[in-house]
């Protein structure tokens, strides 16, 4: 058993934050319907290249353990094909713009209306509610608006993004998070719920402890590039063969450890770097030392002879160091598929490990409307049924 197998979810969503979200669901055993729009399906599907095969490789990377039902909810029979996987479904997901499900006859309110344990879970922008719920949300726009532009990045250098589209992400998980916790109260009272999901919420979220730095000095923090606001040294360096390493000394027992293989007696007798509060306040200074001493030897030194001393540090990977890592492939977090036309699918590997109800990698990402047929004929649809179904989904 897995912890979602009873559990049945109408997936609605396209592009990353959706597809996302229902893919955590259906890692973990949730029966995952994709509703995709005939001809074209999710946007990504287009998105490349790279293409495998004519797959798109940023679709393959998030729609994995789901099944594809090619439907037109334009039309009177997707409608009703639509209504009728509701009756059994316990979850929807959708990521439309507010607004659109209520035109479409498909808001909260008209379906809990027959189908009261639902539990609807619309992720937005900027969600359901607010002066600025029905402008789009992207990324992009997220992470400028929630801050997190304005503290990523070197000092005096221009606001920079995170190098992943980390909002839509985001709220995704905090989707699915909702999903399981409404399902959770449903279990004991019998009453689906709505869950509004807004990347915006979600990135001002992760705030915390910078936004509780504003909250305290009035002050807008600064850019630091990888370094810490209240620690020091937590930041990369350079070292002399070009490579860059990461080192995070979080508290003063970890300093002592540092300087056993730092070996630099004028950083050692310094009186204000023996403590974090004084090594934060002349920062600028100690890091440029720190620097030119890093600089002395290359990086595969560093990282052994810290290691050794106890001091937590560790290489800037590339995606090819990541998936050569011998913990990450320990963990299981490169997975292979087999895709009936890509061949051999490298994929991502279920990051939550559950001792005795663990996830899994069961199908790979569906072929657009790849389970129509076998999704309408266990509704009950007779073979002529399902054919004048299809045909409507093209006109």
């Amino acid at each position: 058993m897995k912890p979602l197998e009873n559990t049945r979810v109408l997936d609605l969503t396209r592009v990353l934050a959706g597809p996302y979200c229902t893919m955590i669901l259906a890692d973990l055993g949730a029966h995952v319907i994709k509703v995709e729009m005939p001809g074209s399906g999710d946007d990504t599907r287009q998105w490349g290249p790279p293409f495998q095969n004519g797959e798109s490789a940023y679709f393959l990377s998030i729609n994995r353990n789901k099944k594809s039902l090619a439907l037109n909810l334009k039309r009177p029979r997707g409608r009703e094909v639509f209504l009728k996987l509701l009756d059994s479904s316990d979850v929807l997901v959708e990521n439309f713009r507010p607004g659109t499900m209520e035109s479409l006859g498909l808001g909260y309110e008209t379906l809990r209306a027959s189908n009261p344990g639902l539990v609807y879970c619309s992720i937005s922008g900027f969600g359901q509610t607010g002066p600025y719920s029905q402008r789009p949300g992207y990324d992009l726009l997220m992470q400028g608006m929630g801050g997190l532009m304005s503290i990523t990045g070197e000092e005096g250098g221009p606001p920079l993004k995170v190098g992943i589209a980390i909002t839509d992400i985001g709220a995704g998980m905090w989707g699915a998070l909702g999903i399981m916790a409404a399902l959770n109260h449903r279990e004991r009272t019998g009453q689906g719920q709505l869950v509004d999901v807004a990347l915006l919420d979600g990135v001002v979220s992760w705030l915390t402890f910078m936004a509780g730095i504003y909250f305290a000095t009035g002050q807008n923090p600064p850019k630091l590039g990888s370094a810490h606001p209240t620690i020091v040294p937590y930041q990369a360096f350079q070292c002399s063969d070009g490579r860059w390493i990461v080192v995070a000394v979080g508290n003063d027992n970890l300093w002592l450890q540092f300087l056993t293989v730092i070996r630099d007696e004028a950083i050692a007798s310094d009186p204000r770097f023996a403590r974090n509060q004084g090594r934060v306040e002349n920062r600028k200074e100690l890091v440029e030392r720190l620097q030119r001493a890093f600089l002395q030897r290359d990086a595969a030194y560093w990282l052994s002879a810290l290691e050794a001393a106890g001091v937590p540090v560790g290489p800037i990977n590339t995606l090819e160091d990541v998936f050569r890592d011998p913990q990450v492939l320990a963990r299981d977090m490169l997975a292979e598929m087999d895709h009936p036309l890509v061949g051999r699918l490298n994929t991502l590997g279920v990051p939550v490990k559950l001792s005795l109800t663990p996830g899994s990698l069961d199908t790979p990402p569906p072929l657009l409307g790849e389970h129509t047929r076998e999704i309408l004929m266990g509704l009950g649809y007779s073979p002529e049924e399902v054919e004048e179904i299809q045909g409507e989904a093209t006109v």
